[in-house]
């Protein structure tokens, strides 16, 4: 009896703020940055509050046919240094814009297929054992975009790297061992990835 109280309660809560006003501070073809007002639910209001739109994305957890973990060595202006993380990149969209999640629709090219394109595009590497892990939210808190994480196991390489113009990276192989220790020591620096890392090891 207790627990059907508490999934009543939960299916009644009254959380949901209202957007009042938005202003576009910066929207073109990469990303929709937003101010926003919103009403809470007590009725009272409260701005500035920013949030942006940008594409949906893939993140992979790529092993080849060794056991070894592919990951590419790349800038991130967003803290200014070289980090190491899994392959990922944008899905792409068929629509003329490049920001705005196209789950479930026509306008998003399908997220396995992106998840093949960039490990391919970032590595050289193909796989044909894929297993979808989690869609979920790329940061809940000021964006609507989501990630979408796969594994590819028994990973053998096909070509070279054929990188986009904005794009500079170098693709390295690590144990699981030398992961896990690039994680405790604060050098495997993307959240989503680490996991990324943490779903695949579940099995």
């Amino acid at each position: 009896m207790a627990t059907k109280i508490l999934e009543s309660t939960e299916n009644n809560e009254n959380l949901i703020w209202e957007e009042i006003r938005t202003e576009h501070i910066v929207q073109d073809q990469w990303i929709d940055f937003r101010r926003s007002a919103y009403r809470f639910p007590d009725g009272s209001e409260f701005e500035p509050y920013y949030s942006y739109s940008r594409r949906d994305y893939v993140v992979i957890v790529a092993s080849d046919e060794d056991g070894n973990y592919l990951c590419v060595r790349q800038f991130r202006h967003g803290i200014k240094e070289v980090t190491t993380e899994f392959p990922a990149g944008g899905i792409e969209r068929t629509d003329g814009r490049e920001y705005g999640s196209g789950r479930g629709s026509s306008a998003a090219e399908d997220a396995l297929e992106a998840a093949k394109r960039e490990l391919l595009e970032e590595t050289g590497y193909v796989s044909e054992d894929w297993s979808f892990l989690l869609t979920v939210p790329s940061n809940a808190t000021i964006a609507d975009n989501y990630a979408h994480i796969f594994m590819a196991r028994n990973c053998r390489k096909f070509g070279d790297q054929n990188l986009d113009e904005t794009e500079f990276l170098n693709v390295r192989k690590y144990s699981a061992d030398e992961i896990e220790d690039m994680i405790d020591k604060g050098n495997f620096q993307q959240a989503v990835h680490i996991m990324a890392w943490l779903l695949a090891q579940r099995g």
